[in-house]
């Protein structure tokens, strides 16, 4: 049976490229996601799977590696209610089922690991946090092969970092997340990807913490609002201040200033791959175009 028949029509979506001031941004599902990593892994291919949140999109306007890293990556999410909103400002509506946070994403990456046995290595956390992560994934998804190492290394010690990438490369696991919190993650990924035998790469936050139980989920009638920087903020409020309380603030100034004197949206289908097949999704649509049915 093909993945798609067990799924709802409305999780496979168009996937679709918009470029927000210049910067490409992947409006894909979950399923879609999931199905890229997987034909990944299946195909012995390395792909990049970033996100863009308020607080990525900052980044790429102050860092430029930071953008050619983010412009490089296969994959660049939506992850949160804050990009589609930004994009609804803008003038393009779409579905909230282009949102894919980690929250959704995991469990739905997890499960097909699971089923297919196959590996994951989880870099950064404290020390403690990441065995209890390790741990607690043995448990729940006794199918994936999983290894670890902590964060706490010097990132600029050559050293340091030749024995944790014999690790990795030693374990060849499928999918390597990075949690080392942003940009310290992205940079260390940018660094090294081209040694690393590896499928999939994907910084991931504060998930080796969500995994060890360390930091809770955002309950999803919050997310669901558009109230998850507010849920985090309240649970960490000396460490996400700046990020959120300047940090929105900012993105939304540059929204406003693009608004009124930037290039419009450019919106364009992108091709994707299925069960390990190329599909084509058509030729780039206008923005002005109306939007494909069920997008709404």
């Amino acid at each position: 049976m093909a993945i798609k028949n067990q799924r709802n029509e409305l999780d496979y979506l168009p996937a679709i490229n918009v470029h927000l001031l210049e910067r490409r941004i992947s409006c894909v599902t979950v399923p879609r996601i999931v199905d890229a990593i997987h034909a990944a892994c299946v195909e012995d291919r390395k792909i990049t799977v970033a996100h863009y949140n308020v607080h990525s999109f900052n980044f790429s306007m102050q860092l430029p590696w930071f953008y050619e890293f983010i412009q490089s990556a296969e994959i660049a999410h939506c992850d949160g209610i804050g990009i589609l909103k930004a994009l609804q400002f803008m003038g393009y509506n779409l579905s909230l089922k282009y949102r894919a946070s980690y929250t959704l994403l995991l469990p739905k990456l997890l499960d097909n690991f699971n089923q297919n046995s196959f590996s994951i290595f989880l870099l950064g956390s404290k020390p403690k946090h990441l065995e209890t992560a390790l741990t607690n994934l043995r448990q729940q998804y006794p199918n994936i092969v999983v290894d670890g190492h902590h964060g706490y290394f010097d990132k600029e010690d050559p050293s340091q970092n030749e024995e944790i990438i014999n690790k990795i490369n030693q374990a060849k696991p499928n999918i390597l997340l990075v949690g080392m919190g942003m940009p310290i993650q992205e940079k260390w990924i940018w660094q090294h990807r081209s040694r690393l035998n590896v499928n999939v790469f994907m910084p991931c936050g504060a998930v080796i913490d969500r995994l060890a139980g360390v930091v809770p989920d955002c309950p999803e009638f919050i997310s669901n609002l558009g109230g998850e920087w507010l849920y985090r903020l309240s649970r960490e409020p000396k460490r996400l201040a700046a990020r959120y309380l300047l940090g929105n603030p900012a993105f939304f100034f540059q929204l406003a200033l693009a608004k009124f004197y930037a290039q419009p949206l450019r919106v364009e289908k992108m091709g994707y791959r299925l069960n390990g097949q190329k599909n084509s999704l058509g030729e780039p649509v206008s923005l002005l175009s109306p939007l494909p049915q069920g997008m709404n």
